[in-house]
């Protein structure tokens, strides 16, 4: 007799060790980085602040694959607990010469109220060569007059 053991994995949730591991796979192009801040926080080193940029402004963070990937999970966690805004964010993945759309999201952060914002999407992007996440912090004001700065608390890919 032939038989598998399967476990009720609830909610989809991937186990810790399904989670990609970004810094092994991947080089990092960033727009801009706070030193105190780096990309790793966000993308490995979860616990430490994640990533913010050096000045106000859109951003963009491109994750570059050595070898192109599925990628059936993707996890976006932003954190603002100071400051009322509304922030944008565009992911695009890159598949042979295509520019895809992932997702397009908008949020209101509130000191008193959302100050957390914590997407997580189920796809099916195959031969995916380079992952692209464009933040506009501050959507309430003109982009080159923007007066937040954009930070990713925490980026996983399963």
């Amino acid at each position: 007799m032939r038989k598998v053991v399967v476990t009720d994995n609830a909610g989809g949730q991937p186990k810790s060790d399904t989670w990609l591991e970004i810094e092994k796979i991947a080089s990092v192009e960033i727009s801009s980085e706070d030193l105190n801040f780096p990309i790793e926080h966000a993308l490995g080193e979860f616990g430490k602040g994640g990533w913010r940029a050096s000045g106000p402004g859109p951003q963009r963070i491109r994750l570059i694959f050595d070898q192109p990937q599925t990628i059936r999970r993707i996890q976006l966690h932003f954190v603002e607990k100071a400051a009322e805004r509304s922030q944008e964010f565009w992911l695009l993945a890159m598949v042979g010469d295509d520019l895809r759309d992932v997702v397009r999201q908008q949020w209101n952060f509130s000191p008193q109220g959302t100050t957390e914002e914590l997407e997580d999407y189920t796809v099916e992007l195959s031969g995916v060569a380079a992952l692209e996440l464009r933040i506009d912090p501050d959507r309430s004001h003109n982009p080159l007059e923007s007066r937040h700065v954009a930070s990713l608390e925490k980026l996983r890919l399963a």
